[in-house]
């Protein structure tokens, strides 16, 4: 919503573009066939179509909109996040645009009583958290994804209808023009909390859904005040409300505050209950002086939603289609950027041949994991921010007040910050070896060290898998690079990344101060595989040529059987 007398996209901030409908092939008669369709151009459903062109496949993205959504809405991207962002060569004006942080404050009645900072040194390329509104992050997004030949946006055509058979999916596509059908081997749902994928399958979300309502609201704000994350409880002017505070580029100020239980939320919606509430918050819990003014306003309802399966046959959930989580801890849209890149990779590798469609079977239980283990720590979050008892309230209220004096109970306010999944009990992942003291277990992403000047070990990635191979100078046994170049001939993407102690092979990456050495628990022979979204498949002390070939089946999925 925006103050009256201004437009949907009437931003006091924020050049909203026009995509225009374009008359897809289709609708002249011709009967065409694509690889991908995704349903769905918001960040989620975008950075899975450029996660395919990263491994060569072609897509066709659907959305009903003409202009990126309004409003900040999801403004938190993780450095996990960022870190698949680089892989799809998109991370520079996120890097440049947002605003990166690493602390957030908690007060209660107006004084502070904890403060949370999250791991970061010099040895990360990005900082664990950047605040950006979602329309940058759409923009940024659809702007690279429009430089790729493998990507057709197609504006201002919505779904009404889904089937599909053994051979692929049919999609029913109305636009402005006229309907027709659109043929796909594989679809990617990515349409949001109201998947109209999902509706065409009857399949339900299955959850729970926790009380008390909060608005967001974006105002533009001159403030010198660091950009972190700041909770409110019990605030002298709001004593019944819980409110969040973010920075955002553009001295934008997000600002989230919760209803009462008697509120009504049509009234709370209000624009001069906006303002009222926005101007109590502004001067007397933020004690901010100078003028502000309103640019836009939402209603938000947590929930903890998830469908059963995240495959359905030729049809894979990603993002809010396939879970809705709460705000807090900021997981919603970090854990729809973790689909993308998971679903986009396994797909890959089932059209480019180099695995079975058993493949795709990893993808829920990976996943959908991941969406159990937001729900086990942002419900603790959610409990906290928003009681759902007088019981809850209770509790709540003690544990912040003994934190006035006591450091122990002041733990009980940490936000839980989301952090990346292992995927520890996928089908997809090795037993770990018995020998390592330090260093991502299997299942786990890779770490970043810093090798130079604007150069770390995540910089040299390869779209494939990935072994890291530790030695002194680079070396690597005959034997190993023999079984590298006959896995290469049987059509397994596998690039040999070399870190050396010591200067020696020019073409190895040299760990200068034995940091990455160190962070990885690696000794000379000491060899780590990665999948294409970074995680470890699996990790040897000494790697003995011959067990490559079994962790690279068990990553590619042909030890789930099928063809």
């Amino acid at each position: 919503m925006r103050p009256a007398g201004r437009a949907e996209t009437d931003s006091l901030y924020f050049d909203y573009p026009y995509f225009p409908f374009v008359r897809p092939p289709e609708l002249e008669g011709q009967a065409l066939r694509h690889r991908v369709a995704i349903v769905g151009a918001g960040p989620v459903g975008v950075t899975a179509a450029l996660e395919l062109a990263r491994h060569g496949i072609a897509s066709v993205v659907l959305d009903d909109k003409a202009t990126v959504n309004d409003g900040s809405r999801a403004i938190c991207i993780s450095r996990h996040s960022l870190e698949i962002l680089q892989q799809l060569g998109v991370d520079v004006p996120f890097a440049e645009k947002g605003l990166g942080w690493t602390q957030g404050r908690t007060y209660f009645r107006d004084r502070e009583i904890y403060r949370f900072r999250m791991p970061h040194s010099d040895q990360e390329r990005f900082y664990p958290m950047v605040n950006l509104q979602q329309q940058y992050i759409e923009q940024f997004l659809i702007d690279k994804a429009e430089e790729s030949e493998l990507i057709e946006l197609r504006w201002q055509q919505s779904i009404t209808g889904v089937t599909q058979g053994d051979a692929g999916v049919t999609l029913t596509v109305s636009t402005p023009e006229g309907d027709y059908r659109l043929a796909a081997d594989y679809l990617l749902a990515a349409d949001g909390a109201r998947s109209a994928v999902r509706k065409a399958f009857s399949l339900p979300l299955r959850g729970e859904a926790y009380e008390g309502r909060y608005v967001i609201a974006d105002v533009r704000l001159a403030s010198v005040f660091p950009t972190e994350r700041r909770a409110f409880f019990h605030s002298h002017a709001l004593p019944d409300t819980t409110i969040l505070v973010h920075k955002q580029p553009d001295d934008i100020w997000r600002i989230d505050y919760q209803l009462g239980p008697d509120e009504d939320p049509e009234q709370a919606v209000e624009e001069a209950n906006i303002r009222a509430k926005v101007e109590l918050i502004v001067r007397e819990v933020m004690h901010e002086s100078d003028a502000w003014e309103l640019e836009w306003w939402s209603l938000y309802k947590a929930y903890t939603l998830a469908l059963d399966d995240y495959r359905h046959g030729r049809v894979l959930f990603i993002g809010d289609s396939a879970h809705l989580v709460p705000i807090f801890g900021v997981r919603g849209l970090n854990n729809g950027l973790a689909d993308a890149a998971n679903a986009g990779w396994k797909l890959a590798c089932v059209l480019n041949g180099q695995a079975s469609d058993r493949l795709l079977d990893s993808y829920s239980p990976e996943r959908r994991g991941a969406t159990l283990d937001v729900f086990a720590n942002a419900g603790k979050s959610t409990r906290f921010m928003t009681p759902p008892t007088r019981g809850y309230a209770l509790m709540r209220d003690a544990a912040l007040a003994l934190a006035y004096h006591n450091d122990y109970a002041s733990g009980f306010a940490n936000p839980r910050q989301v952090t990346p999944y292992t995927y520890a009990e996928s089908p997809l992942t090795l037993a770990d070896d018995i020998g390592f003291e330090a260093g991502p277990v299997p299942g786990a992403p890779l770490i970043n060290r810093r090798l130079g000047e604007n150069d770390f070990l995540l910089d040299h990635l390869a779209s494939g898998f990935t072994l890291l191979h530790f030695s002194g100078t680079g070396e690597v046994e005959p034997a190993l690079l023999q079984r590298i170049e006959a896995l290469r001939a049987k059509g397994f993407d596998l690039t040999l990344l070399r870190i050396a102690r010591e200067p020696g092979d020019e073409d190895a990456l040299l760990d200068p101060d034995g940091r990455l050495f160190a962070g990885y628990g690696a000794a000379s022979g000491t060899a780590y595989l990665a999948r294409p979204d970074r995680h470890v498949a699996a990790r040897w002390k000494t790697l003995d040529p011959a067990a490559l070939d079994h962790a690279l089946n068990l990553a590619q999925g042909w030890a789930l059987g099928g063809e």
